[in-house]
């Protein structure tokens, strides 16, 4: 007993005599990216906040706060419509991007090779370009006579009336078109983590390649589909340039609300209200869909 106490003492007697420098460590190095999300993060969202129950003049555009909460009410009323139809435009993007690259982000971590990272890559090489540009593009492809309708029209596929753009399905084919990567790749990484072994022994039990798949493979890779549902369906929801270029005026999301009334009404008091509502919403939903899957931690995903 005694040899074990003296064995430790230099251990102890070390630790209180190490240098201020190895305990502030790491604190140190968290401090980077702590500034970054006071400066951020931690800032605007509090000048958000504030502004949203400060009074505004139209005219100098100076603020008081005057702690006016009914204006939460009032722009949810105004703008609910906007609201509801950003939130189905980003789920459903969110569940087109799932059905899409869940299976590529399989066939890559299980079939790939050695060529895994040339798939990746061409996952990713198309967003290299600028979103906008990517989105106009888009737009060139679902004109009316553009490589897709107007070769169906040609082929007397599709009548020469019908057309996709100023839709809530261009909207949609876009954002799901633009965020697919924030999907794939998640799902790439917490499928790449399976061991081989357990899918092994799920064979060597006698189960087959669909139980497989069900039983093993899908909870396993559960936060992966928690972190591609977070990265995917928040920038979506958000989202305001393909509703811009693909969208007409009856598929406003919210976004082109609070762009417009922060930028061209100068109405700071309704576009933070309307950013705090929608950042509420998207956090209850959030964080219901986490308690439905019941997901691990999703740091090592992110």
């Amino acid at each position: 007993m005694e040899r074990h106490v003296r064995a430790d003492l230099p251990v102890i007697e070390r630790r209180r005599k190490s240098p201020l420098g190895k305990r502030a460590a790491p604190y140190l190095l968290a401090a980077p990216a702590s500034l970054w999300l006071l400066v951020f993060f931690l800032v605007p969202l509090v000048t958000m906040l504030s502004l949203s129950v400060q009074t505004c003049d139209p005219f100098t555009l100076a603020c008081r706060l005057t702690w006016h909460v009914g204006i939460f009410g009032q722009t949810l009323s105004q703008f609910h419509v906007q609201l509801v139809r950003s939130i189905v435009y980003g789920g459903v993007a969110t569940v087109i991007d799932l059905a899409v690259g869940f299976p590529f982000a399989y066939w890559v971590a299980f079939y790939g090779g050695s060529k895994k990272s040339f798939f990746l890559l061409m996952l990713l090489l198309p967003f290299f370009v600028s979103f906008v540009i990517r989105t106009l593009a888009w737009r060139f492809i679902l004109s009316d006579q553009g490589i897709v309708l107007g070769t169906l029209k040609s082929l007397h596929l599709l009548p020469q009336n019908s057309h996709v753009l100023a839709t809530g399905t261009a909207v949609v084919a876009g954002i799901a078109y633009n965020f697919l990567p924030f999907t794939a790749l998640p799902l790439y990484v917490a499928l790449e983590r399976i061991d081989p072994r357990v899918l092994e022994a799920a064979r060597g039990l006698y189960a087959n390649r669909i139980t497989v798949f069900v039983k093993v493979v899908v909870p396993l890779a559960v936060p992966g589909i928690f972190a591609a549902f977070l990265l995917t369906f928040v920038p979506a929801v958000g989202d305001f340039v393909n509703a811009s270029i693909l969208g007409g005026t009856s598929n406003t999301m919210i976004g082109n609300v609070i762009q417009n009334t922060f930028l061209i009404n100068s109405d700071y008091p309704t576009a933070s209200a309307l950013s705090a509502i929608l950042m509420v919403a998207m956090l209850i939903g959030i964080f219901a869909y986490g308690k439905l899957l019941g997901s691990r931690t999703i740091e090592e995903y992110i």
